[in-house]
């Protein structure tokens, strides 16, 4: 409402003194003070109710009026009960600092204005948004052309001053109005969300990042696969429901507006939906191919159904596509035995492998995730794979025009990448209770291929397994170095090993700050050359030679042998 609405309302009794030319402010809200300094309980557009009772002499008003002009409140209206007639001084202060001042007559309570106040600005704000709801409501049952949740979002922004976003559970952002949301912010407020959401806490969430404050609505999945909220495991929905961001804190709304929201967060549910429902396709595609690869069907089968496949995820494609597979396992340590992890696995894999450059509820449009059991297994296509080693001898990094391909953008998928930007929210989600490991395959150009490379994606998984933490990846790269065996070695048999070797080397050190553990890795680390370990440890040769004959002496071992250096390399890795 406008301050000017507040002087054509007889019953307030209110009269103007000064401020004539701002009395089209905003009012967004009423507070009564007879504090000296009110600032900490002002947030701006407020009409200030004061008694004067902080006004002990003239010298006062000053100081108060320029703390509420500070602060962006919208007028000051001061009782006549206490004083009698408003004083000069405080009048010559609003005018100065360019405040709008109101006289409340003496028969007039605050509780009166206050109460008309509030009544008009939460039904103007209540009767916007509505208005807002409806629109966007015949909009989307208009049909697939409505507009989606970006037209309700900028309704919200034009009509109601909300800045808002729809992001993934990863902080990815779906929709959104206006100015774009930096990634690290998705992704802080999709962290803040999921924690929030596995302690059981009901909606919208408070969360601040970088000192704004944000109020955080879950968009539920509605469609015909989600369970009833009220028998939902909240673990079996945390890792898939989008959630929308609003810039300002909801804590103070009113019952109605939080509704509003909240029927506001629901028409974006009905655009999920149909997103879900567009993605079966590919989902039933890579169903498909995943059943004739794990039974053993003919190559020739399963380059057909690729055919079939590729231009559905990749339109326009002329050729055949080179393809990955990438196998994710979403496992919880406690609750019910009967939660399953592979719908959360699927929806988590087609949220990861989505180009995080690309934003729009349709971005994921090139994956294909089948899921089976506790197991999700994604099809990737990779539409301009460059060689990987040279069938005709040439050097596959030298292209036909002399371009260097190492040069070229790599469409490949690397293990590492895929988690980096959602590690934090993902592990937020997954709290104490959850584990996501994910394996990555190598690039195959065939159907042939395709059993060999789901099952190098799923050795790739359990080696991401044996890790530590919440969010754990490999890829196929790791398959042929030692650190595929080590993760499987037994706890008892990696202590024994370890102990047998580097303990002596320990004690040693922590009775004469000797330094052979930190010789030994070096030494291994320059390949036994003498001369480089000296210079990279800045030690005589003489010295070196000395360390390492210790180290010869406490274990046993002989470092020119290439067996013993094995022994202290792999003791030094499972440490």
């Amino acid at each position: 409402m406008r301050l000017r609405a507040l002087l054509d309302t007889d019953a307030l009794g209110l009269r103007l003194l000064g401020g004539e030319d701002e009395l089209d402010r905003s009012v967004r809200g009423v507070m009564t003070t007879d504090l000296r300094d009110p600032s900490r309980y002002l947030s701006g557009g407020e009409l200030v109710l004061t008694g004067l009772a902080w006004r002990r002499d003239a010298g006062d008003s000053e100081p108060f009026v320029r703390i509420l002009a500070g602060a962006g409140v919208a007028g000051l209206a001061a009782g006549e009960a206490e004083l009698g007639d408003i004083p000069d001084d405080l009048v010559e202060a609003c005018l100065r600092h360019r405040l709008p001042l109101f006289a409340v007559h003496e028969t007039v309570a605050f509780a009166m204005i206050t109460e008309h106040v509030v009544r008009q600005v939460s039904g103007e704000r209540a009767g916007d948004l509505a208005a807002v709801v409806d629109r966007h409501r015949r909009l989307m049952t208009s049909g697939p052309a409505g507009g989606g949740p970006e037209v309700v979002l900028e309704l919200l922004t034009s009509d109601l001053d909300l800045r808002a976003w729809v992001l993934s559970p990863t902080g990815r952002r779906i929709a959104g109005a206006g100015e774009p949301l930096p990634p690290r912010v998705g992704a802080e407020l999709a962290g803040q969300h999921l924690a929030a959401t596995r302690t059981g806490r009901r909606g919208p969430h408070r969360a601040e990042v970088g000192g704004t404050a944000y109020s955080l609505f879950p968009i539920r999945n509605t469609g015909r696969g989600a369970a009833p909220v009220p028998s939902r495991d909240v673990r079996e929905s945390v890792l898939s429901d989008w959630l929308l961001a609003v810039e300002a804190d909801a804590s103070d709304w009113p019952a109605a507006r939080l509704d509003l929201l909240q029927g506001v967060t629901q028409l974006i549910a009905v655009e999920r939906d149909r997103r879900d429902a567009a993605r079966s396709v590919r989902r039933r595609l890579a169903q498909e191919v995943l059943e004739l690869v794990q039974t053993g069907a003919a190559p020739a089968e399963i380059a057909a159904r690729l055919r079939v496949a590729a231009p559905v995820l990749l339109p326009g494609l002329g050729t055949a596509p080179h393809w990955q597979v990438v196998v994710a396992r979403v496992e919880w340590s406690a609750g019910d035995a009967e939660l399953s992890g592979g719908q959360a696995a699927q929806a988590l894999l087609e949220e990861v492998l989505v180009d995080p450059a690309v934003t729009g509820p349709d971005s994921a449009d090139r994956i294909a995730v089948a899921h089976t059991g506790e197991e999700a297994i994604a099809l990737v296509p990779l539409s301009a794979l460059a060689p990987s080693g040279g069938d005709g001898g040439t050097d596959p990094s030298v292209e036909a025009d002399g371009e260097d391909a190492t040069e070229r953008q790599d469409p490949a998928l690397h293990a590492d990448a895929l988690l980096d930007s959602v590690r934090a929210p993902l592990s937020a989600g997954l709290a104490d209770d959850g584990r996501l490991t994910l394996g990555v395959s190598a690039a195959v150009h065939s159907a042939e291929g395709l059993r060999g490379a789901l099952e190098e994606a799923r050795h790739a998984r359990r080696v991401a397994a044996a890790r530590p933490g919440p969010v754990c990846a490999a890829g196929h790269h790791e398959l042929a170095s030692h650190v595929l065996l080590l993760p499987f070695v037994p706890d008892d048999v990696r202590r024994a090993f370890t102990a047998r070797l580097l303990d002596p080397l320990r004690d040693y050190d922590r009775r004469h700050r000797a330094e052979l553990m930190e010789t030994l890795e070096a030494f291994l680390d320059c390949d036994g050359s003498w001369t480089r370990c000296a210079a990279r440890l800045h030690l005589h040769v003489n010295t070196l030679r000395y360390r390492v004959g210790r180290i010869e002496q406490l274990t046993g071992r002989d470092l020119s042998r290439l067996e013993d250096k094995l022994d202290f390399f792999l003791a030094l890795r499972m440490s």
